[in-house]
């Protein structure tokens, strides 16, 4: 009994077990060119470079440098937002949502089809185990009432149909569910990352701009005193 054979003879049901699992070989597809392939970081200098346009206070240089080294990358995005948002002059707390929110998007963009795989391989599985039941249930119907000869003929075909049901449901919902564990892993590893490196960098933000800010401030009374001494000495 050759493929075409053993699925004809699993039943109604191996028709929804085949639309699952070649939806789960175009989403591990999808999945493998999203999270691997076409996957883009910023440069392993990156926090250095832009940290050095934070402490001079040129967030113009920043974006330029950005848009020419990581425009297309998910710290890049959120590192020209908050670059954006302190040449506007925000504050802290108006910076800390910006960027959370930019985190977020980039975080739904890794995150938002992994997880039908699992879903997938589950009712895979459970079409697999219906088509299991249904067919016992029509081989037992029917040898009830069959004739002797009948019987038999009868039995193994329902046999065959929920072995091959459950074949083929796990045929399924093994690559599926193999691919979502790979892949959470994956998507864990680069939303981990992302966040941890969003977070230094907010914090140069925060740390070099105050400071500088906090620097003027205090170099003011200095300033204003040696003014002072300066016109006493005058008159």
């Amino acid at each position: 009994m050759n493929l075409v054979q053993q699925f004809q003879a699993g039943g109604f049901f191996m028709y929804f077990i085949l639309a699952f699992g070649l939806l789960t070989f175009a989403f591990i597809i999808e999945r493998f060119i999203a999270l691997y392939a076409t996957l883009k970081t910023a440069p392993a200098d990156f926090r250095k470079n832009i940290l050095g346009f934070i402490v001079s206070g040129d967030f113009k240089a920043a974006s330029d440098y950005i848009e020419m080294s990581a425009a297309n990358t998910s710290l890049g995005k959120i590192t020209s937002v908050a670059c954006k948002m302190r040449s506007a002059g925000a504050g802290d707390e108006a910076l800390q949502a910006r960027m959370d929110e930019q985190l977020s998007k980039e975080i739904s963009s890794y995150d938002k089809r992994t997880g039908f795989l699992a879903m997938f391989g589950n009712v895979s599985t459970l079409f697999g185990l219906l088509g299991t039941v249904t067919g016992l249930i029509s081989s037992f119907a029917g040898v009830a009432a069959a004739s002797p000869v009948e019987r038999a003929n009868l039995l193994s075909q329902g046999i065959s149909e929920a072995l091959n049901s459950t074949a083929f449901g796990l045929v399924a919902a093994i690559p599926a569910l193999v691919a979502y564990a790979v892949y959470q892993n994956r998507t864990e590893k680069i939303i981990t990352e992302l966040t941890e490196k969003s977070s230094e960098i907010y914090h140069d933000f925060l740390f070099y701009t105050e400071s500088h800010t906090a620097g003027e401030e205090e170099l003011k009374p200095m300033k204003s005193t040696l003014a002072n001494t300066e016109t006493m000495t005058r008159n």
